[in-house]
């Protein structure tokens, strides 16, 4: 997508964008998220802004037609710099605002809001994210969800083998109750699995109202703390929602091996 400067400036838009009076997002109804697009052409990976309600709506039904489940929502002032700050824990590194009408215009999410360095942080403290993970995982869910029947694409392995591939090398949140107990998921079919989240963000959705501690705990060592009859993890179980069957280690001396785990199809939300 190219920019239409000839009706719109980037420094105009950058500036509506901080003050717009109104504000929508097309929203993923599968992964209750910003929905999110590779362009075509740059390969960013973006999402969709309107001023008007009227041209959000029709971009949810462009969507529709490609069967994506989409939904519109109205972004409070007070929301914006939290949201737009999100923006880096999903992976999304550009802003469509106005996408298909004559002021359209492409942002860098990098030129709104500038943000420290996660690694570089004061006393040594780091941020944990896992914005890759959680990109691939949106992708993931949304292609997943778009079919009613959901068949093993070639687009659909590569984003399972992708994802796979972040899960391994990322460390994750896990949750513990105030009686040391650590929360667990039940589907509708009965199987049991623990939740992990990818970052701050995420864990506080979950945590919300109630008195949590959270532990920061490394894929390879996933399989040492889950509890009772868990098959699995499930990762960002308000957002994403993607299952892992992970198998429970049993030798305290097998701590170092290889983290294993595979996608489950979504046959059920947590």
């Amino acid at each position: 997508m190219s920019d239409n400067t000839t009706t719109v400036t980037k420094q105009e838009t950058l500036s509506a964008l901080k003050n717009p009076g109104e504000l929508y997002v097309v929203m993923s109804a599968v992964t209750k998220l910003p929905f999110v697009k590779c362009d075509d052409e740059t390969y960013d990976d973006e999402i969709f802004l309107y001023y008007r309600v009227e041209d959000a709506k029709e971009k949810a039904q462009e969507l529709l037609k490609e069967k994506y489940l989409t939904v519109v929502a109205k972004l409070e002032d007070k929301q914006l710099l939290p949201f737009y700050t999100s923006l880096y824990t999903m992976g999304v590194n550009c802003l469509a605002v106005n996408y298909g009408t004559d002021t359209q215009i492409s942002i860098q999410l990098s030129d709104l809001v500038v943000r420290k360095n996660p690694d570089q942080l004061p006393d040594g403290k780091k941020i944990l994210e896992n914005p890759a993970l959680q990109l691939t995982a949106i992708y993931f869910m949304q292609e997943m969800r778009r079919q009613e029947k959901p068949q093993p694409t070639g687009e659909l392995k590569e984003l399972q083998e992708e994802l796979l591939a972040h899960y391994s090398k990322g460390s994750f949140i896990v949750a513990m109750q105030e009686d040391r107990q650590i929360p667990v998921l039940k589907l509708k079919n009965g199987d049991i699995y623990q939740p992990i989240f990818t970052d701050l963000l995420e864990f506080q959705k979950f945590s919300k109202g109630k008195k949590m501690r959270m532990a920061v705990i490394p894929a390879a060592k996933i399989p040492d703390v889950l509890v009772g009859d868990a098959k699995g993890v499930v990762i960002n179980p308000l957002s994403v929602n993607v299952q892992l069957q992970v198998a429970k280690r049993k030798r305290p001396e097998a701590a170092a091996a290889k983290p294993e785990a595979e996608p489950v199809k979504p046959e059920a939300d947590a």
